[in-house]
């Protein structure tokens, strides 16, 4: 295990707790974007990385994704999927009714639509950093402030929890990707994640690609697109197999795609479906 991880920071986040969830023994490193924490492996900074890349309600985490596509040459090495469970967090005495501004970031606020549609309507949401970070802005504020965030966040900064559980789905879950210089040794029960990509258009060519696994009988878990970022109407295709790139099936299919795109980048194996890691720090009580 890693003796540095990085992680999204500050401590408070999700992220951190899907740090200490990998290695309880490893040193803590934050950084405060994702392009950082994949750069601090890069640099000799941290042995390894941990960074959210899907969320069961809002999907896919753009920034990492890119980060694998177009900016970094570490793999995957392992997933862990958290358990993901919000409350409303806001400085001891204020009332929810008071509320003027929620804080958070981005995914929590959204995966929190529901509930702040009904009980904050009249309060403005506003995107922060982190959920940590947010946590701290609303203890700070002038004015009557919440915040979407945990109760391990709670506790660090002296907030108090207003609502539990207010996430809009009980089944909400991220799922994280530890990246490292190397992917994960075969074990029997693993995954492999890739891109490719294709230089010109026309029918069938993604009909084509793909039919090399289903000949083979090999099971995709997730196919999606993001933009090339060189011109408009250009994708990466991503998608996740059943199997190791070291099995002889995987290494045959690989092969095999190679021959009908312009580029194909492997993200990594790594052992498949762990179970969910329970969000110990925003639980019930």
């Amino acid at each position: 295990m890693a003796s540095r991880l990085a992680f999204l920071g500050p401590a408070g986040t999700y992220s951190e707790q899907a740090a200490i969830a990998h290695d309880p023994a490893a040193t803590l490193v934050p950084f405060t974007s994702i392009p950082a924490v994949a750069g601090a492996v890069e640099s000799g900074l941290a042995d390894e990385a941990i960074v959210p890349i899907e969320n069961s309600l809002e999907g896919s985490v753009t920034f990492t994704l890119d980060l694998l596509i177009h900016d970094s040459s570490l793999v995957i090495r392992r997933e862990l999927v958290l358990r993901i469970h919000h409350a409303l967090l806001a400085k001891p005495g204020t009332r929810r009714e008071d509320i003027e501004v929620i804080y958070s970031h981005p995914q929590a606020l959204a995966q929190c639509r529901a509930f702040i549609s009904k009980h904050l309507s009249k309060a403005q949401p506003v995107a922060s950093l982190s959920t940590s970070a947010a946590v701290q802005q609303a203890v700070g504020s002038q004015v009557a402030a919440g915040a979407v965030g945990n109760r391990r966040a709670a506790k660090m900064y002296k907030a108090e929890v207003l609502a539990a559980d207010i996430e809009d789905n009980p089944s909400n879950v991220t799922r994280f990707v530890v990246l490292a210089a190397r992917d994960h040794p075969r074990t029997g029960t693993d995954k492999t994640s890739i891109c490719f990509e294709f230089d010109t258009d026309g029918p069938g060519l993604l009909q084509s690609a793909l039919g090399e696994f289903a000949s083979r009988g090999i099971n995709l878990g997730k196919i999606e697109s993001r933009p090339t970022k060189l011109s408009l109407g250009r994708y990466v295709f991503l998608v996740d197999m059943d199997g190791h790139r070291e099995d002889e099936c995987i290494r045959e299919v690989l092969d095999a795609v190679r021959r009908h795109v312009s580029g194909l980048k492997i993200f990594g194996s790594y052992p498949r479906n762990p179970t969910p890691v329970p969000d110990e720090s925003a639980g019930r009580q």
